[in-house]
């Protein structure tokens, strides 16, 4: 199916977050010409992905795909500050391109030389950095446990509120609207969506419906009677303040124990200097919880990160937060038309990594419900049925 400019029908997106809105945002701005309905359950943002997130922005991946889809994003967020302003509203996101570096120590050494191989290749741009060089790029971090360090320069982080504010103001001033409601079920006849139903028991009826939910977006699909691979899986953050002002800024660091950091410049921050601290845990239990567990911080991330940087021993926890990956059982994301209801569209699955690619997300699936195809990146590869037909996407390249 597609949906042309002049139809002029009504698309309704399910969830304004990041990926909402760069949906909405991309529709409007690539010509189209009918009514775009976002419909948004909590305008404080308060739980979803983006507001939450770390704001990580790279294109270290292994798979053509993703390499591609981070290029796009990254040419995009070096530019969002300036083309995204409109009245009333400019964003900060304040895209630092610090880069990503990962740690390789010997047990990963064989693996990192073929990525890095791979991803030169596939046209990323990545360094292979001896220790003499991580030691002048980072004089306190301790490598003799160190063989190399993969470097990507083009990568970096910004401001994950400012992401999600600035798509939002951006979208609504080339004609997005936005609804605060939540929709409670789904208006569906066989082969086709029809529109969706609020809470407040309005019916409202759309041409095409776009799944944007997030963590929810199982919920929303078995509202359809879909069985989509989508789980929610909490994910914590911390934020940390360093004991004196450091000399240099860090990058993205991936350290071979799976914890990472990044600096927090804000300006508007009122402590010190800090650092924002990660480190996915591969055995948490699907589900909604978002709830801090402070407990992890002594052993799973500040431990892991001092042994790295002896000197930041001293460093003070400031605050602690969880939020949701919408995780996928490749951890890669479920893009295009639904194979069981011809105009409904899903975007899903990010498993981490919705903020980083929103840009090319949007523009993907402006092209994806126009015209039927994606032509800016081929997403083939990426459909929701992969994992009925035994075609699941590999990407090593996941933290």
């Amino acid at each position: 199916m597609n949906l042309p400019s002049e139809t002029a029908g009504t698309i309704v997106i399910v969830g304004g977050g990041v990926i909402g809105s760069s949906i909405a945002y991309n529709l409007l701005q690539d010509g189209y010409l009918g009514r775009v309905l976002v419909i948004e359950r909590d305008p404080t943002y308060k739980r979803a992905s983006s507001f939450l997130a770390m704001g990580g922005i790279r294109q270290q991946f292994s798979s053509p795909v993703n390499i591609e889809l981070a290029q796009y994003s990254t040419r995009f967020y070096q530019v969002f500050d300036r083309q995204m302003q409109v009245p009333g509203h400019t964003p900060d996101v304040n895209f630092r391109q610090r880069g990503y570096l990962f740690l390789v120590d010997e047990a990963s050494a064989d693996r990192f030389e073929a990525r890095v191989s791979h991803q030169r290749a596939l046209g990323a741009s990545v360094e292979r950095l001896s220790i003499d060089q991580l030691h002048v790029r980072l004089p306190d971090v301790r490598l003799d446990d160190i063989e190399f360090g993969v470097f990507g320069p083009k990568d970096g982080y910004g401001e994950p509120r400012e992401v999600l504010a600035g798509f939002r103001a951006a979208a609504a001033a080339v004609g997005a609207s936005y609804l605060r409601a939540e929709v409670v079920d789904l208006i569906v006849r066989p082969g086709q969506i029809d529109g969706v139903i609020l809470n407040s028991g309005e019916r409202l009826f759309a041409d095409a419906v776009v799944n944007a939910a997030g963590p929810f977006a199982h919920k929303l699909a078995a509202m359809a009677g879909i069985d989509l691979p989508v789980q929610p899986v909490r994910q914590h953050l911390f934020r940390c303040e360093l004991p004196r002002r450091w000399p240099y800024k860090f990058p993205m660091v991936v350290d071979p124990t799976g914890v990472h950091w990044r600096h927090d410049d804000n300006p508007t921050s009122s402590t010190g200097d800090c650092l924002i601290v990660a480190h996915t845990r591969l055995d948490e239990p699907p589900g909604e919880t978002f709830t801090c567990d402070l407990s992890r911080w002594e052993v799973d991330f500040r431990l892991p990160l001092v042994e790295r940087v002896p000197k930041l021993e001293p460093v003070k926890l400031i605050e602690g937060w969880a939020g949701l990956y919408a995780m996928t059982p490749d951890h890669n994301p479920l893009l295009g038309q639904s194979s069981k209801l011809s105009n409904f569209f899903l975007a899903n699955g990010f498993s981490g990594h919705g903020l980083m690619l929103a840009p090319a997300i949007g523009k993907v699936l402006s092209e994806l419900i126009r015209t039927g195809q994606s032509e800016t990146i081929d997403v083939t590869c990426l459909n929701p049925d992969r994992f009925e037909h035994g075609k699941p996407v590999h990407d090593e390249a996941m933290i």
